[in-house]
């Protein structure tokens, strides 16, 4: 019996290059191609007990790579017709630079959860319900978003304090 993980790593050496190939000629865009690939072995990764076990891992996931790939230029296609008309994402006046930074540091979760909460006004119920979490874990994402923008914002502050500007 070998180990599943030894089984993996195998298949994605000897398999990520040509489903990268084969996406990327649907594509034609190699870095969408390479992450279309990366989203498929990372689908095969979290069903790998099963799909290890069937005849070929590696045309299931080249047949996901592939799903992943049409659906991406249908959405492309349809995109100016969806997008027509419609004003660009503004954002509120004024910018706060340095907290649009912080934010940007924050694990994509918090940084999902303050978005919702602070800039589109959302309570915490309702947060929770978008993320698909418990009421109680966007209450910690909050927490934990709140306490590491407050430790980069005053470190900014600290760092600009001790700047001498002539």
């Amino acid at each position: 019996m070998s180990d599943p993980d030894v089984e993996f790593a195998w298949l994605f050496q000897t398999e990520y290059e040509a489903v990268v190939r084969t996406v990327y000629l649907i594509l034609h865009d190699r870095d969408r191609a390479r992450d279309i690939t990366q989203d498929a072995f990372t689908e095969l990764l979290t069903r790998w007990r099963k799909i290890s076990r069937y005849e070929r891992p590696d045309a299931w996931v080249r047949r996901v790579a592939i799903r992943m790939a049409i659906r991406f230029l249908n959405r492309e296609r349809r995109r100016p017709w969806v997008e027509r008309g419609l004003d660009p994402a503004t954002l509120p006046q004024p910018v706060d630079i340095d907290l649009l930074r912080a934010i940007e540091q924050l694990p994509p979760s918090q940084r999902a959860a303050i978005v919702l909460f602070y800039f589109e006004d959302r309570p915490v119920a309702e947060v929770a319900d978008i993320l698909g979490m418990a009421p109680g874990a966007a209450k910690v994402a909050l927490h934990r978003a709140r306490k590491h923008l407050a430790a980069t914002l005053s470190e900014r502050e600290r760092t600009e304090e001790t700047i001498d500007v002539p």
